[in-house]
């Protein structure tokens, strides 16, 4: 299994552009065949605050779901949109 977290900061400005971007990529994201689960989360005090929680198979298919055009969009078009971006890797401790 192999878990990404994103931890995003939005300018206040592009909030609702900003998350409906992330929607659409995430729902596609979902369609992949590694890929296990895709969420975008909100802070519920502080909209400009986001989290997306990703799982995918393993490292293979997170690397395929790089390569795609959803993808590829999600980072020309949203990506722009934010203050901050820090990406997290996590493993799991036992099988």
């Amino acid at each position: 299994m192999f878990v990404l977290s994103v931890d995003l900061r939005i300018k206040p400005e592009n909030v609702e552009s900003f998350i409906a971007r992330a929607i659409e990529n995430s729902a596609d994201s979902r369609k992949e065949p590694g890929c296990r689960q895709f969420d975008v989360l909100v802070d519920p005090k502080d909209r400009t605050k986001v989290m997306l929680y990703e799982a995918y198979l393993d490292d293979k298919a997170f690397d395929a779901h790089q390569q795609t055009a959803h993808f590829k969009k999600y980072l020309a078009e949203a990506v722009p949109l934010l203050a901050s971006r820090e990406r997290h890797v996590w493993k799991r401790a036992a099988p």
